[in-house]
């Protein structure tokens, strides 16, 4: 039996979302690839997200060499990725949404990026599945901080969306060596 090989790759992805600047599904990774041949659809990029390991480690090895690890900033954001037609599908709940103000079908992303104010570079994200491994935003919040900070990471600033600044987040990073808060 001939088994094909896959279309893409977790570089393939990776290299997405380094160029991606909103939108970061499988559908635009398939419509922003070159018109050629055979190239992967949609689904091709989603079976390739489903045989990765549940760790960042891939991430971080493409885009570790693009990083200062001193300076710059760190930004933490959620967003629902968007699957209003999704029946069973894996980690797709019902949650809310700020683009469209209200509660919808589909999946939490928590998102760490680093900046130095001009180039942008996703170091880590976590799926929110709560039902699965009972971490909660928060928790996963708190979670890449400390692998950011086991990388190396000294940013001159820790910016978030205002609901992240609870005593229970806020207190480790104060700990943190010369880390400044922007919420």
């Amino acid at each position: 039996m001939d088994i094909n090989p896959p279309k893409c790759t977790d570089i393939d992805y990776i290299n997405f979302l380094i160029a991606a600047s909103n939108v970061f599904s499988c559908t635009e990774a398939a419509r922003c690839y070159p018109d050629i041949a055979n190239a992967p659809s949609h689904d091709a990029f989603t079976r390739c997200l489903q045989r990765q390991p549940p760790d960042t480690e891939a991430l971080w090895e493409e885009v570790k060499s693009y990083v200062k690890l001193k300076g710059g900033y760190l930004i933490v954001d959620d967003s629902t990725l968007d699957k209003p037609y999704a029946e069973e599908i894996a980690f797709v709940r019902r949650m809310w949404s700020g683009k469209h103000h209200r509660t919808v079908k589909g999946i939490g992303l928590v998102s760490l990026v680093w900046t130095d104010g001009k180039t942008v570079i996703p170091i880590d994200f976590r799926i929110y599945n709560i039902d699965v491994d009972d971490k909660t935003k928060n928790d996963h919040f708190r979670d890449m901080l400390d692998k950011a900070e086991e990388r190396g990471f000294k940013p001159e600033f820790v910016l978030f969306d205002t609901w992240y600044a609870s005593v229970k987040n806020l207190k480790p990073l104060d700990r943190k060596n010369g880390i400044s808060l922007q919420g």
